[in-house]
């Protein structure tokens, strides 16, 4: 039976979402990394990506100096690393190195994509928008990378743990 809960809860009982790490660059092109759930494919034709981070965060700095990123999904066997890029702040530090997540040159884009990642996504913001505490940063997808050998990708579970998918493992239903 459904009855009111709060926000909170509601976020809980939604999960998993996609976990993904989005990597950026700062004044001096030292790349950054920030753990995110709050991302959306927004258009098919031209492929888009939103992406949303807090005015308060590094990362948001990095964006605004960069106007680029690669949305990463970090596979299975890399989640504590994620994890990591997503609970610390990588303002003065290389939280990438300390995460143990090694990175490669990206095709188009200036930030990096992360090695061994499932799916890479390399984005340049076409457009901001302020949503409340968050501001979206709306980006042309303008080169892509997966490895099909790495299929299971992160979920969080609440914005509290992670877990591992595959699309492989899921059952459609009917």
């Amino acid at each position: 039976m459904l009855k009111e809960i709060t926000w909170q809860e509601a976020i809980k009982l939604a999960s998993p979402y996609p976990y993904v790490l989005a990597v950026t660059t700062d004044k001096e092109r030292r790349p950054n990394a920030i753990g995110l759930g709050w991302w959306t494919y927004v258009s098919w034709e031209p492929p888009m990506i939103a992406i949303a981070v807090g005015p308060e965060r590094y990362s948001h700095e990095c964006l605004e100096h960069c106007g680029e990123f690669v949305l990463c999904f970090p596979a299975e066997d890399q989640w504590k690393g994620a994890w990591h890029c997503g609970t610390v702040s990588g303002r003065g530090r290389d939280k990438l190195a300390e995460a143990g997540l090694r990175t490669i040159p990206a095709k188009v884009v200036k930030p990096p994509l992360i090695e061994g990642a499932t799916v890479c996504y390399e984005c340049r913001v076409r457009e901001r928008v302020k949503a409340g505490d968050h501001e979206l940063f709306i980006a042309d997808v303008v080169a892509i990378h997966g490895d099909p050998e790495r299929p299971k990708h992160l979920y969080s579970i609440g914005y509290e743990k992670l877990t591992a998918l595959s699309h492989a493992e899921v059952e459609p239903l009917g």
